[in-house]
C-alpha cells in the first residue's frame, strides 16, 4: 500500500509520519525497532497517532464554533468534502458540548479558509492550546454478540437489527465508515481495533473474538463510543 510505504520512507529519513490509524500504525511500526521511534499521542486513548524519531510533529488543535448540533460523521463528511486525505487530521473529539479535531499545522490556513460549513450551517474554527484535551478519556459501552463470522455486514446487522438490503443501501449512500475510509466491501472481515461508524447508529471499535461456542459461532466484543 502506497500510504504505508510513504510513511515508512518518511520515518527512515527522520521525518514524522502523517496521522496513522491503528492498522497503519501497526504496519509502519513493524518495520522498525521500538527504540527507533517515538509515538505522538495528543491524549492517552487517541486512535490516530504520529510516529517520529527526533523531529516532533507540528500539530494544532481546532475547536468548531457553532450554535448547531452536529454528529461525528457530519464533521468527518465536511472535512472529506475539502478533498483532503485522512492522514492530515487526527481524532475528532466531543467535549463539553463542543467538537475539536487535531490537524497538521501546515493545513491550518487551508482549513480556516475552506471549512466554513458543516451540513447546512456556517461554522468557524478556533485554535486552542494543543494540551487542552491532554487528559481526555473516552467513554464506552461494551457489547457482546454471538455471530457466525467477523464479516462487517453481519456484525452491523447484529448491532443494528438492519436487514442485509438496508445495510446495502447504507453502503451505497456512503453511510458506513471503516478506519476513516468509506466502506465499499461488505464482506470485509473485521480485525482487532478496527474502528467503524454507522450513520444514525454511532461509532464502534472491534475488540475481537472472546471464544467459540459449541455451535461453531463466535462470541465477540465491541466497544460503542458514548461521546
Amino acid at each position: 500500500m502506497y500510504n504505508i510505504k510513504k510513511n515508512i520512507d518518511r520515518l527512515r529519513h527522520g521525518e514524522p509520519t502523517f496521522f496513522l490509524d491503528p492498522s497503519e500504525e501497526k504496519a509502519v511500526s513493524s518495520k522498525f525497532k521500538k527504540q527507533e521511534y517515538n509515538v505522538f499521542k495528543p491524549y492517552p486513548d487517541c486512535e490516530k497517532v504520529i510516529l517520529y524519531k527526533d523531529k516532533l510533529p507540528e500539530v494544532i488543535l481546532l475547536k468548531i464554533v457553532s450554535n448547531q448540533d452536529f454528529r461525528h460523521q457530519d464533521i468527518l463528511g465536511s472535512i472529506f468534502s475539502l478533498n483532503v486525505d485522512k492522514e492530515i487530521f487526527g481524532d475528532i473529539i466531543y467535549y463539553n458540548n463542543c467538537y475539536y479535531f487535531y490537524l497538521l499545522k501546515t493545513m491550518k490556513d487551508y482549513f480556516l479558509t475552506n471549512l466554513i460549513k458543516i451540513k447546512n450551517s456556517y461554522i468557524s474554527l478556533e485554535e486552542v492550546d494543543i494540551n487542552y484535551l491532554a487528559n481526555y478519556q473516552k467513554n464506552y459501552q461494551t457489547i457482546e454478540l454471538i455471530v457466525k463470522s467477523e464479516r462487517i455486514d453481519l456484525i452491523i446487522s447484529n448491532l443494528t437489527s438492519l436487514s442485509r438490503s438496508k445495510i446495502k443501501e447504507k453502503l451505497q449512500n456512503k453511510e458506513i465508515i471503516l478506519n476513516y475510509n468509506i466502506l465499499t466491501n461488505p464482506s470485509y472481515l473485521l480485525k482487532e481495533n478496527d474502528i467503524f461508524s454507522i450513520r444514525k447508529y454511532g461509532k464502534f471499535k472491534y475488540l475481537g473474538k472472546v471464544n467459540k461456542t459449541k455451535k461453531d459461532n463466535y462470541l465477540i466484543k465491541i466497544n460503542k463510543y458514548c461521546n
